[in-house]
Parts: C-alpha cells; structure tokens; sequence
C-alpha cells in the first residue's frame, strides 16, 4: 500500500471518529436538555389583599327652569345662588376649596309644537355642575345624604354616585409579589412530597395583571369604598432528586 492510500485511509477514519464524538456530544446535550425540562413544577401563587380607596370623584348637578327667554337673566341669578349654597354646604361639611370645583352652567332650550308645528310651550333650561374630589372618601358618604336638606328648600339637585379609587398600587405590589410566589413554593413543596423529590431554584416566574374589584363584585371597581386586590404569579421550579 503506498503512501497515499494510507493517509486517506488515516483521514476517512479521522473523520468518521470525529462525526461519532460529535454526535454523542449532541445526543448527551439533547437528554440532558430534556431531563431538565421534565424535572420541573409549574404552579401558580395567589397573594390577596383588602384595601380601601384613597381618593373619591363625586359630582353634584343643580337645575333651574323657566317658561320664557325673557326670564334666562334671572335664571342665571337662581343658579348661581343655587351653586353658593352647594358650596357652603360642601365647605361646612369638611371640604376645602381646593377639593371643590365648580363648573360652568350649560343653557338648553327645549321646544314643544302640535301637529301643525306651531309652538305650544317652551323650556329654558340652566344646568350647572359642581364636583368635589377629595382623599376624605368617608365624608363623602356621609355629606351626601346632607343635600337632602337642599333639596327640601327647593333645589332641583342630581346627587350622582360617587367613584371610589384605589390609587397606591404600587405601594403594595412588592409585598404581593412577594407573597405569591412564596405561595408558589408552598404548592411546589407540596407536589414535591407526594413525587418524593425536593425543590430547588426558579427556573422561570411570570407575573400575572393586578386586579382591583370593589370588595364582594365579580366586576367593577369604583362603586364601593372597599377593594380586593388580587395578583396570580405562574412560576416554574427546578426539582432535584
């Protein structure tokens, strides 16, 4: 056999040696891949809890009707009024001038015709609006009832529901997050003992959306001043033998 027979012989089985450790190196990595993905938990944390609402919107709209433009002056007069005593009330109540913004009074006129089109009657109409935004979320449900006496003197007042906030979400998410995850663990520790093996470290955790729901509502969040929060974290743990 010459020399060059032998050396492509050396090269062939240089090279049928180095695609066998090639693809035992692969095959190792594939089963080692796999045992790492099978030796997992995935479980979920829940960490609930009950809070208040920090700030409250609350609007108060007052009305003042007339038969003729020629009383629109006087309207004016009355609605004004109307806005000062609201407002004494609200101020008397507790309220600063800072919580208290009036608005503008809106005109409507309304028309009513018979059957030949000619004007039968008509309504001249000012509506204005005042709304209070305050932290003091307790007053506000006990001075609402106080426009009852108000609306005894005569004053054509729509009390709307006031929208109750939870605003300070993020002073509370580290601790949350915290205590879902550490309910994760426990989950993971539990599916653990009954598969004889132990928990180790975090392979992977995905944070689910906060949710803030008026406390004993499956929806809705500003009709009640007491909140659920609620957070679900996903997290994957390695599991050791």
């Amino acid at each position: 056999m010459n020399n060059n027979n032998q050396a492509g012989i050396l090269f062939a089985a240089f090279l049928l040696a180095t695609g066998i450790a090639a693809a035992g190196h692969f095959v190792s990595q594939t089963l080692y891949k796999s045992k790492v993905a099978l030796n997992t938990a995935e479980v979920k944390g829940l960490a609930e809890r009950r809070v208040e609402a920090d700030t409250a919107y609350w609007s108060i709209q007052y009305t003042v009707t007339g038969k003729s433009k020629s009383e629109i002056p006087a309207l004016y007069k009355d609605s004004e009024a109307d806005q000062n005593k609201i407002i004494s009330l609200l101020k008397s109540s507790g309220f600063t001038d800072h919580e208290i913004q009036p608005g503008i009074i809106n005109y409507l006129k309304k028309e009513f015709r018979d059957e030949d089109q000619k004007l039968v009657e008509e309504e001249h109409i000012l509506v204005g609006e005042i709304t209070v935004e305050t932290q003091k979320v307790r007053l506000v449900s006990e001075v609402r009832s106080n426009l009852n006496t108000l609306i005894a003197q005569g004053l054509d007042i729509k009390n709307n529901p006031p929208a109750y906030h939870f605003t300070q979400l993020n002073k509370i998410k580290p601790a949350m997050l915290k205590e879902a995850t550490t309910n994760a663990r426990i989950a993971a520790n539990e599916f653990a003992i009954n598969a004889g093996v132990e928990v180790g470290g975090i392979r992977s955790a995905r944070q689910g959306g906060f949710v803030i729901r008026d406390v004993g509502e499956n929806y809705g969040d500003t009709r009640k001043i007491e909140k659920e929060v609620r957070v679900v974290t996903n997290v994957t743990f390695f599991l050791t033998d």
